[in-house]
């Protein structure tokens, strides 16, 4: 059956799974939230990925999203902000089998492709970002910006993100900008750019794919369709961000954005400006931590034990409120100003949960 056949025949599903050639098709389908990832979605992948792992007839897995809009624009929001307000334990489990989820993506025995057209945001990120083969387009719009929701980058972005080259991850996760297609591949989050046109042919190429195919052979169907999009649009900005952003303290890059007074470090002072002040010093320093982690794992276990006390916090609560339930797009962060926030503060978001635990399976 195709996934075209299987998304006529079954429009309800979230997530549409079945076989085109030798290529397990995982699709999301919930287009009208762009595909929003939901706890139901992540367990109908996992039991996917049980499937294709086994199936002698898989070569490999090829994850994409219904619509026109984008891969994945995150987890369901709206029902963590509900179960947070509710003192509910959503937050808690959808995280653990999202985060297990995550962890699984890299190790995959077969090749595992992605293909990140459109919105690719949090949730999505962590489904493709982690990919053995990542593809972005012209249209492709990858973000995380969760510091603007009293959040911070999770499943597995502090992890990605402190591998980017110099200060560039600093810079996407503080700010939340959002990274073209090449920007994605210059910042080590995506590995090929191609054009959206090229797609229903690389679609084939893959799904046609040898029976037994190894990532050598996915990388080569990948290269034949590959373009040169020029200059990443941030490299050009890459000596201000490495000096701005290389310091360890938010004050010393915010008095470093002050000083060199560009328009484009004026407008990343400006979404600084705008984003939670607790967040934005829990993310740097969950940042320069896993610079210093040996693994994605190592990173997931720590973004779970934050992730928990983001989610009993208030700026969580409103971050939320502000940005989707309301959209007034005027949060009231407690504290409000960077220099409020002391070292005692960000240390609770690293303390030891004594009620849940991330625990991968063997």
């Amino acid at each position: 059956m195709s996934a075209h056949a299987a998304m006529t025949e079954t429009p309800e599903k979230d997530v549409i799974i079945c076989r085109e050639g030798a290529a397990g098709i995982i699709r999301l389908n919930r287009p009208k939230t762009i595909n929003a990832l939901t706890l139901e979605m992540t367990r109908e992948i996992v039991t996917a990925l049980d499937a294709f792992e086994t199936d002698p007839g898989v070569s490999l897995v090829l994850l994409e999203g219904a619509g026109e809009r984008g891969l994945c624009a995150g987890g369901d929001i709206r029902g963590l902000y509900e179960s947070a307000k509710a003192g509910g334990d959503l937050g808690p489990v959808f995280w653990r089998e999202e985060y297990i989820l995550n962890a699984r993506i890299p190790d995959f025995p077969k090749p595992y492709v992605a293909y990140m057209d459109g919105l690719v945001m949090g949730g999505g990120v962590g489904l493709s970002a982690h990919s053995a083969h990542r593809i972005v387009t012209e249209k492709t719009k990858m973000a995380m910006p969760e510091v603007g929701l009293g959040f911070f980058p999770d499943v597995g972005g502090t992890w990605l993100l402190s591998r980017a080259p110099g200060e560039i991850g600093t810079y996407f996760a503080l700010t939340g900008q959002t990274m073209s297609g090449a920007d994605a591949v210059y910042a080590g989050a995506a590995d090929v750019l191609i054009a959206t046109k090229d797609w229903p042919a690389l679609r084939d190429a893959l799904t046609n794919a040898p029976l037994q195919a190894r990532d050598n052979d996915v990388r080569g169907i990948l290269a034949r369709f590959g373009i040169q999009d020029g200059q990443a649009p941030v490299a050009k900005h890459r000596d201000l961000i490495d000096r701005a952003f290389a310091h360890d303290t938010v004050e010393e890059i915010v008095t470093a954005l002050k000083g060199d007074g560009s328009d484009f470090a004026l407008a990343a002072l400006k979404a600084l400006s705008e984003k939670s002040p607790t967040a934005l010093k829990v993310t740097l320093e969950l940042l320069r931590r896993a610079r210093n982690s040996k693994s994605l794992k190592e990173c997931l276990i720590r973004e779970y034990n934050s992730a928990l006390a983001v989610f009993t916090s208030a700026e969580f609560v409103e971050g939320v409120r502000a940005a989707i339930i309301d959209k007034d797009r005027n949060p009231k962060w407690s504290p409000s100003r960077i220099e409020d926030v002391t070292p005692e503060i960000v240390g609770k978001y690293f303390a030891p949960n004594s009620k849940y635990k991330l625990v991968f399976p063997d």
